[in-house]
């Protein structure tokens, strides 16, 4: 099994629940990296993987999605420089101890996840997709599984559908419909969660949906009559969405399996980095308890 980590949920989890006067030396903020390395941490004591991987955003405004759409994600407020700092930061902590990590200025995290999936899967390898974004629930497979690791919910491939309302085959046709409001992503407006669920059960594509539109009228579904006049209306929209949610698993990187391979911490340079942040003695002890640990 491979662990593939989407870090940007984790780091900011911490920003937003760490206190924020934690700090090093110098009085910069180091909340949101202490919680990353907590959690990271905790999690390899708990699974021993053998093969794992953190990936991190760097694409943000210059991705290839923004190419495509350039509001992209504009509703969010840019990271603050102590925000942005820690996240460099949270990179060096995983070279410390041991976890292989990654970031593209084009590819979005959800894209190396997805990249990294399809190269051990070739492999015959499985994989574990640790987040509680739903998109990402498109990269799990038979044999996957889906961790929410802050919530301690865990889903294999054929639990998806009854935990986010389709297929993770179909993730990326749903969200085409509902459109995605955290990352500024219109989709059709009037189809809401329920209806979309109801069009991804019964067509297995937009394109097929679309050349069906005529009948979608007379559907058993709230508001069916005016459902193909919205779709038609919002067709361009529709297909824009898929491509925008659609993760990519063909990013430029230079990765395979032994790659992902877990090595033993840098126990000196760790135990330096984390006074050097002012973390005291806490994650130098456990970065000795998973050098112990069979990687």
């Amino acid at each position: 099994m491979v662990y593939l980590v989407d870090a940007s949920v984790y780091i900011f989890r911490a920003w937003f629940s760490q206190s924020p006067e934690q700090r090093d030396a110098d009085g910069n903020p180091t909340h949101a990296l202490y919680g990353f390395a907590r959690f990271l941490g905790d999690l390899i004591e708990r699974r021993a993987p053998r093969y794992l991987a953190v990936a991190f955003d760097e694409s943000h405004g210059f991705g290839h999605r923004h190419a495509l759409l350039p509001s992209y994600k504009a509703n969010r407020e840019p990271a603050p420089p102590e925000l942005k700092r820690q996240f460099a930061l949270c990179r060096e902590f995983c070279r410390h101890l041991g976890v292989a990590e990654f970031a593209s200025r084009e590819y979005e995290a959800d894209d190396l996840i997805g990249t990294l999936a399809a190269r051990v899967r070739a492999d015959g390898l499985r994989v574990t997709v640790v987040t509680r974004d739903k998109d990402l629930s498109q990269l799990v497979g038979p044999g996957d599984r889906f961790w929410d690791y802050s919530d301690a919910a865990e889903y294999a491939y054929e639990e998806i559908a009854a935990r986010f309302g389709v297929a993770p085959e179909r993730m990326a046709e749903y969200l085409a419909l509902t459109g995605d409001a955290v990352d500024n992503i219109p989709g059709v407006p009037g189809v809401g969660p329920k209806t979309a669920t109801a069009l991804m059960n019964r067509y297995a594509t937009l394109e097929e949906l679309y050349d069906d539109l005529e009948q979608v009228a007379f559907l058993p579904l709230r508001g069916a009559s005016r459902l193909p006049e919205k779709l038609r209306a919002h067709r361009e929209a529709a297909f824009l969405a898929r491509s925008l949610t659609r993760i990519h698993c063909d990013a430029p990187l230079t990765a395979d399996r032994d790659s992902l391979r877990r090595r033993s911490p840098s126990l000196t340079e760790l135990a330096h980095f984390c006074t050097l942040h002012g973390f005291g003695a806490m994650l130098p002890r456990q970065a000795e308890r998973i050098a112990r640990l069979a990687a």
